[in-house]
């Protein structure tokens, strides 16, 4: 269930997770429909760093915490096919949602960051996974 957590998120973090969060949202989007026509096609050298690097700035953004254990990012010399990114950008996705989720909560009809422990103004949308 959503609610408080500690994980010490701040009006920035927030701005900062929401932002990671859309260029995940993005590239998963966009690969979803490049693995949906050609899962086992490889990702072309361009598209890989741009997924490498979404994905750097969000371990940056995650600060230790590991969303898929062992992994980091894309090599460029074993090159990965569509399905392969798409199951890695899966996993940061659900990672996120579950952090957002620790970390918002329903105040009379309306989602709402938590920050400092405290509700926030900052609204959000339901988690996805509501009772998950």
């Amino acid at each position: 269930m959503a609610g408080q957590s500690d994980s010490g998120f701040t009006v920035e973090r927030v701005s900062e997770f929401e932002a990671v969060q859309s260029q995940l949202d993005g590239l998963y989007e966009e690969i979803r429909a490049l693995a949906s026509k050609r899962p086992n096609d490889a990702v072309n050298k361009y598209k890989l760093g741009v997924v490498n690097s979404v994905l750097r700035r969000t371990n940056t953004f995650l600060a230790g915490e590991m969303a898929l254990e062992g992994f980091e990012q894309f090599s460029e010399d074993a090159v990965p096919t569509n399905s392969d990114v798409l199951l890695v950008l899966s996993q940061y996705l659900s990672f996120l949602e579950k952090m957002r989720s620790d970390n918002i909560q329903l105040n009379h009809g309306t989602w709402y960051w938590v920050i400092d422990g405290e509700l926030s103004g900052i609204q959000t949308s339901p988690p996805r996974k509501l009772g998950r």
